[in-house]
């Protein structure tokens, strides 16, 4: 895994160490996405949920952003976010959560400073298993989001689920993956 463009660019980062607990994005998939997101990125403060090793989160700071949250509960995934904000030395921009992300939202409050970007990539097994969780997930999220903020929410394409505070503004499906972007309900 390397990060595309920015400060970072072609930097390698570590790769998940199975596909079993986190699904990498493409490169062609990953380069679409910035190029929608890039307008919203200088100065930005990025929540990159069930973050994995931190590809998204850490392609924003590379692009401009001025802070990244990363969130994360699963022990291999998180030591690897880890070393990646370290060899690419942002720890001073980055802030990892670890543990249950749902019970982190169910107790927060909005940050003096609303995000602009937030990556919601659950496992796909959420949205067949754990759908309410989710939703709730979502509505404490639409309250940390600023009103220009866009959360990109990815899914397999095959599945469907409307989250309560947000509204969908863009679609985009590559092959059986879905991203939508998506903005705090007026």
């Amino acid at each position: 895994m390397r990060i595309i463009a920015g400060a970072f660019r072609s930097r390698v980062i570590l790769p998940p160490e199975d596909d079993q607990t986190t699904r990498p994005i493409t490169d062609r998939v990953k380069q679409s996405l910035f190029d929608i997101l890039n307008p919203l990125l200088d100065g930005a403060i990025v929540y990159d949920c069930f973050a994995g090793t931190g590809s998204m989160g850490l392609e924003c700071l590379s692009r401009g952003a001025m802070r990244g949250h990363f969130f994360e509960a699963d022990r291999s995934a998180l030591g690897r976010l880890k070393k990646n904000i370290a060899t690419l030395g942002v720890a001073d921009r980055s802030t990892v959560v670890p543990g249950d992300l749902f019970k982190f939202f169910a107790h927060s409050t909005p940050p003096p400073e609303p995000v602009s970007v937030i990556f919601l990539d659950p496992p796909y097994r959420f949205l067949r298993e754990q759908p309410e969780r989710l939703r709730t997930l979502a509505e404490g999220l639409a309250t940390h989001l600023s009103p220009e903020g866009v959360v990109i929410f990815r899914h397999d394409a095959a599945d469907r689920l409307e989250l309560p505070g947000l509204v969908r503004a863009d679609e985009r499906t590559y092959g059986g993956m879905t991203l939508n972007f998506l903005r705090r309900a007026s």
